[in-house]
């Protein structure tokens, strides 16, 4: 393993790094003020490292400069950053340099359809930036892939993000511990479960509103203080249980409601453009869970 790579991997052993949002109005405009404003408010309510332009973030959507823009005003605040690459049209390759000259201390490598070994190779010669790989509900990867990628010099952990799929989770955070890399979850509807399976830092979309209340799990879970933890993990699992639903796609828009609710985001940059509709009357639901939550 690259030295840079296991330093990163040091640094955010027992982090809370939310998959953040990027607020923006209707037509997907974004204010890049705002960006920060908001982006600063998680950290001080208990992230401590920040994945922008992931899926949370609709990375794949935005143009390069702002994208760009986005890297640069998280790594100000002076936490470990990780960038999103990969998932749209753009070349992740291209979108891995821009990272790097931002400042990023690491990206997040998107599932592909293609050859995912190859790719994270590409990215790697490219950046040269710690990689961490995805293992992601839409594109699940194949067990002997995993273990090809974690084998890699360049990749520091894995994130997996795989919803419902209970085994497929507990295998793949299994296969990173193995190879001696961060088991990180993002497993927003397994969140509690996932950190008893082993894994050893959280990177969720769940974050990028209530990270008060997913913090509250992490600490819980570290304090050893078994009742703390279950208490934590339900107020949390109830907020993900309308949040995380049908259509899944949705997820976004809740969390831009939520963060909006909380005052992190103003009502004209609280939109996904990218997202399904959603009916009116389920905002309630999701604000109601989250006062109830905290």
């Amino acid at each position: 393993m690259d030295i840079a790579v296991r330093n990163l991997r040091d640094r955010l052993r027992g982090a809370l790094i939310p998959a953040a949002a990027t607020p923006m109005t209707a037509s997907g405009e974004v204010d890049l003020d705002l960006v920060s404003r908001y982006l600063a408010g998680l950290v001080a309510d208990g992230a401590t490292g920040l994945a922008v332009l992931a899926h949370t973030g609709r990375g794949p959507y935005l143009a390069p400069d702002v994208r760009a823009a986005v890297i640069e005003r998280a790594v100000a605040l002076g936490v470990p950053v990780l960038a999103g690459v990969g998932g749209g049209a753009e070349d992740p390759v291209a979108q891995a340099r821009v990272a790097a000259e931002a400042g990023a201390d690491g990206v997040l490598v998107f599932p592909s359809d293609g050859d995912r070994v190859a790719l994270h190779e590409e990215v790697w010669r490219a950046a040269r930036l710690p990689m961490i790989a995805f293992d992601l509900y839409t594109r699940p990867c194949p067990a002997g892939t995993l273990r090809e990628l974690l084998a890699h010099p360049g990749v520091a952990g894995l994130k997996t993000a795989l919803l419902s799929d209970a085994m497929g989770c507990q295998r793949a955070i299994a296969l990173a511990r193995e190879a001696d890399r961060l088991a990180i979850t993002g497993e927003d509807r397994m969140f509690g479960p996932s950190l008893l399976w082993g894994a050893e830092a959280a990177l969720v979309g769940i974050a990028a509103a209530s990270v008060g209340v997913t913090a509250a799990v992490l600490e819980a879970f570290a304090g050893k203080d078994l009742r703390a933890f279950e208490e934590a993990s339900g107020r949390l699992d109830r907020l993900a249980q309308v949040t995380f639903t049908e259509p899944m796609e949705g997820y976004v828009q809740r969390m831009l409601w939520l963060a909006t609710a909380e005052g992190r985001v103003p009502e004209s940059h609280s939109h996904d453009p990218y997202g399904p509709p959603l009916p009116a009357e389920e905002r309630a639901v999701v604000v109601a869970m989250s006062q109830a939550a905290h």
